[in-house]
């Protein structure tokens, strides 16, 4: 009697144990951050005056996306938690110079770009922000969606999403990061037969299958749908200039 009641307290530990294991590898601690977006981006703008003040707090953040092991999270939720370092690691970068820079390119040098800088620690190793990008994101997710969802704090990058990502709800905030700058007219317009888009579909053509038109017509709302509908079948693209000033 005595051994079975331990063995089944035994086999209770364990499932305890292997069921918390489960529970823990689904999530990220994100509330810090969510805190931090929903307080200092607003109308697509980022208040960098208001993240230098929360410092510590964004400091916390990064600590706590150190110390998580990214192995242990379903595909998703690793997806999110390297975008969400991307975009944290690179207001912190942002921080480092502030305010006296108009744009993150003059924190690098004339032998390195910000993006190659080594200052990131993530799960005990010194990578930078372009490891996170070319190195983790684009070969192990391989979703171009990846490109709208980055910030590199530019007028002319994507929104910086006002929330972190998820996920439980990446699907859609890809699809909705994509959708509102495709059908942003300052990034996406036709003019007769031609049609300016923005230079991340020359940067990453691969990554869109070679075909960036095939792309944006996916996530073309109705107006922008009617406009390719009545340009011509051999509409000719153009590459806007793309503005590094600071997105604040």
């Amino acid at each position: 009697m005595q051994k079975g009641f331990k063995y089944i307290m035994g086999l209770s530990i364990l499932l305890l144990f292997f069921t918390g294991f489960a529970l823990a590898k689904e999530s990220v601690d994100n509330h810090i951050y969510a805190s931090l977006l929903k307080k200092h981006v607003t109308n697509n703008h980022v208040n960098y005056d208001g993240f230098k003040k929360d410092e510590n707090l964004l400091d916390e953040y990064l600590g706590i996306l150190n110390i998580t092991n990214a192995k242990l999270l379903s595909k998703n939720s690793r997806f999110a938690y390297y975008i969400n370092a991307y975009n944290a690691f690179t207001i912190k970068l942002v921080l480092t110079k502030y305010p006296g820079i108009n744009s993150i390119k003059e924190i690098g040098s004339f032998f390195s770009n910000p993006w190659s800088k080594k200052f990131i620690l993530l799960q005990g190793k010194t990578i930078s922000l372009d490891h996170i990008e070319h190195k983790i994101l684009r070969p192990g997710f391989k979703d171009p969606r990846v490109h709208f969802a980055i910030n590199c704090a530019s007028k002319s990058c994507p929104r910086l999403r006002n929330e972190p990502y998820e996920g439980e709800t990446l699907e859609n905030q890809l699809d909705d990061q994509a959708s509102v700058f495709i059908n942003d007219k300052k990034n996406t317009f036709i003019k007769g037969d031609n049609l300016f888009i923005s230079k991340i579909f020359k940067w990453f053509e691969k990554d869109f299958s070679g075909n960036p038109l095939l792309f944006i017509r996916r996530y073309a709302h109705k107006e922008l749908k009617e406009k390719f509908d009545s340009a011509n079948e051999n509409i000719k693209i153009n590459y806007l200039n793309y503005d590094w000033t600071l997105n604040r």
